[in-house]
């Protein structure tokens, strides 16, 4: 569980996945993977972040906020500087996987970070023509592809024999103008699981995370899920893929039919529900009940604007006035009907009471 509203819900990663997280600089590629390690605090996971050539500041950024959050007492951080001798950017992901597969083998779970394999392609690339080996494509060496490989192929569930473990991989990938189709980015695509992509302009116009649903992908999809989370979210996809068909219209005001008002409505509060800070992973049984509630219409009378308002009132409410929904959610991850029942009339209790909105 990452704790992202909307990787959880709609690109779920399960253990022993290997799942590339892609994009532009200055999207929030590291920032997923950060909260992801966060996400992780008091339970059983071990984590390793390699930074491969990211600036020294960057690097002191993610250790202040695993620091700050409680983080690193689970985590082991590998670094490779971009002044460090090439070789060692080189070694750092075989270093980092190394010590991944140490708590792996004695049966345990673990999660490593790559930050960014982009990179690392850089370092072989310059590696390599020092060594005179003939370059192919890029001036990439012939075994580019056979590098990165040979890192994901250590990802996986290990059988009994092997201790039972899993090892868990993020691989962050960089694209240059949103070119997911480059050299380096389609290699990497290709040998991952699924692919979550940060879009420049989603970012740039205020989503955050910036993940354009559309083409980011789990190819383990529901398998990875609890039943309530499969439950809520079965829909929200379509209804996201609705809202992106019919956007263009509204932005340029033209006149449509209620139904098409109905799913630009639904599309928009869903979309500001998938918002989400930084450091701010948000645990599973609260992202269902706020999913629960925007899938099932009852945000929809809402002002845009107070959606993130109602959003964490909503949730504290839950917790202060119905606190055994989310007891109920841990226990057993199901939606039943009786639970189903509870939960809307929380919502329809909150809406009234707090909010002053009846269903009418």
């Amino acid at each position: 569980m990452t704790g992202i509203k909307a990787i959880d819900s709609l690109i779920p990663i399960g253990r022993g996945q290997r799942e590339l997280i892609i994009g532009d600089r200055q999207t929030g590629k590291t920032s997923i993977a950060v909260d992801t390690i966060i996400n992780q605090r008091g339970g059983d996971l071990v984590c390793v972040y390699v930074s491969i050539g990211q600036k020294k500041s960057s690097v002191l950024e993610v250790i202040d906020a695993l620091e700050e959050h409680g983080a690193m007492e689970h985590t082991i951080v590998v670094v490779a500087d971009p002044d460090d001798p090439p070789a060692l950017g080189y070694l750092a992901p075989y270093s980092g996987c190394t010590m991944a597969e140490e708590f792996v083998y004695r049966g345990g779970d673990a999660l490593i970070v790559y930050d960014d394999l982009s990179k690392h392609a850089q370092t072989y690339r310059e590696l390599s023509l020092l060594l005179r080996r003939p370059p192919g494509r890029e001036a990439y060496p012939g075994d580019i592809f056979y590098l990165h490989s040979r890192l994901m192929e250590r990802a996986g569930q290990f059988g009994e024999e092997l201790g039972g473990g899993s090892l868990t991989t993020l691989a962050i990938g960089e694209t240059r103008m949103g070119n997911i189709a480059a050299y380096i980015p389609t290699n990497l695509i290709s040998m991952t699981d699924g692919q979550i992509y940060l879009d420049p302009e989603l970012f740039n116009r205020g989503f955050k995370p910036a993940i354009n649903v559309g083409l980011s992908v789990s190819r383990v999809g529901g398998q990875a899920q609890t039943e309530a989370m499969r439950r809520v979210s079965k829909k929200l996809r379509l209804e996201l893929a609705q809202y992106h068909e019919v956007e263009s219209f509204a932005r340029f005001g033209t006149e449509v039919d209620e139904a098409t008002r109905k799913q630009i409505v639904r599309g928009e509060r869903l979309r500001e529900v998938l918002k989400q800070g930084q450091y701010a992973p948000m645990p599973l049984e609260r992202q269902i009940a706020i999913l629960y509630a925007v899938g099932e219409g009852y945000l929809d009378d809402l002002p845009l604007e107070k959606v993130a308002d109602f959003e964490a009132s909503f949730l504290r409410f839950i917790e202060e006035e119905h606190p055994s929904i989310y007891r109920r959610l841990r226990e057993r991850w199901e939606l039943d009907g009786e639970l189903e029942r509870d939960l809307r009339g929380a919502i329809e209790a909150f809406k009234f009471k707090i909010w002053k909105i009846s269903r009418g």
